[in-house]
């Protein structure tokens, strides 16, 4: 069970969403609007099971998540998700790596102290014997043109999801 985010690890004002996370429920986070700057040269290294629940973090993902790597390893990825993600963005990420595709797009990260960072994520299938066993995940700083792209379209597919 993913745990609510903690008030005590936010820094300043915040504002409280309840999101919907796939396989794990009802989650409480909390969000403030501050960006953390991707660092340049830097590359964020992530493996999980086909669940989604991380298996491996290198140091720059645990530096930029804000989290320990025992609070990661064990938790759903879903652990990072920002309410200003569509839900569309993650049902074609995971319709793509199922099918042992490679995903790439750009992702708005939550924090643990409630901030965010922009990514641009690769996910790739592990494949043994021909069939999926995990996937690793490979995040980069984002071209900051695309992210401002990202902002307004991620906006429209949230509207629409909550009108549907």
């Amino acid at each position: 069970m993913l745990q609510d985010m903690d008030p005590a690890n936010v820094k300043g004002e915040y504002r409280e969403y309840t999101l919907e996370l796939y396989g794990v429920g009802p989650r409480r986070v909390l969000v403030t609007d501050e960006e953390v700057p991707y660092p340049d040269g830097r590359l964020i290294v992530s493996r999980a099971d086909t669940n989604g629940i991380i298996t491996h973090v290198n140091r720059s993902f645990v530096a930029m998540s804000g989290y320990e790597e025992e609070e990661l390893i064990g938790a759903p990825h879903s652990i990072l998700r920002h309410p200003d993600m569509p839900k569309a963005a993650f049902q074609d990420l995971w319709a793509t790596v199922r099918r042992g595709d490679i995903w790439q797009g750009y992702v708005k990260n939550l924090r643990k102290d409630g901030a965010y960072y922009w990514v641009k994520a690769t996910v790739i299938p592990n494949i043994r014997n021909g069939r999926v066993v995990g996937y690793t995940s490979v995040r980069r700083k984002p071209d900051r043109r695309k992210v401002e792209e990202c902002i307004d379209l991620y906006a429209r597919m949230r509207q629409e999801e909550a009108a549907a």
